[in-house]
């Protein structure tokens, strides 16, 4: 069975970004090289599913940062070509997110990460995230692009460890349950 992962950081006030999608507050830290489990992580998942804002984002940021398929989900680019250099590993789709997930299960994924706050939000509200790792970054923004937003029904997670870093930052893992 296909599972949906989370690994993202938040301000403490509980934005992923700026309004304006800037994450400058994230990518301009003054901290001591800190390994905050990324790479083991994505180790042993299957493939990434971001959405469209999270991908504009990451083309900003320079090189293409992943090796595992990306498949972006978005109704303004489903249908429009991939970008040359990313050809052969970003897939663009408007496919529901449980469609989605049928379609990678069905080509022998897994375990897939789920990257994007409104993403992370729809694959919530259907049902489809095993686990989140959420990195709480010690500043607050005042306004921005939350993490979370409104859910038809509660979501119980349950905390399965927490753990702090010299450069304040706080990441907790939750397993989510349905």
């Amino acid at each position: 069975m296909i599972t949906g992962h989370v690994f993202i950081a938040t301000s403490l006030d509980g934005y992923i970004a700026r309004p304006d999608g800037d994450i400058d507050w994230l990518l301009n830290r003054d901290e001591p090289t800190e390994d905050h489990g990324y790479p083991t992580f994505i180790a042993d998942k299957d493939a990434i599913i971001m959405g469209r804002g999270c991908y504009e984002k990451v083309l900003t940021l320079g090189e293409w940062a992943y090796d595992k398929p990306v498949l972006v989900l978005s109704r303004q680019l489903a249908g429009k070509p991939v970008p040359e250099r990313l050809q052969g590993k970003v897939r663009f789709s408007d496919s529901t997110p449980t469609d989605a997930m049928r379609q990678l299960e069905a080509e022998g994924a897994r375990r897939v990460y789920v990257d994007g706050g409104q993403l992370l939000q729809s694959f919530l509200r259907d049902g489809l995230i095993a686990d989140l790792v959420v990195t709480t970054v010690p500043v607050l923004i005042g306004a921005g692009r939350p993490l979370f937003g409104a859910l038809p029904r509660d979501v119980s997670l349950a905390l399965e460890s927490s753990r702090h870093f010299p450069s304040g930052l706080v990441q907790s893992t939750y397993r989510v349950l349905y």
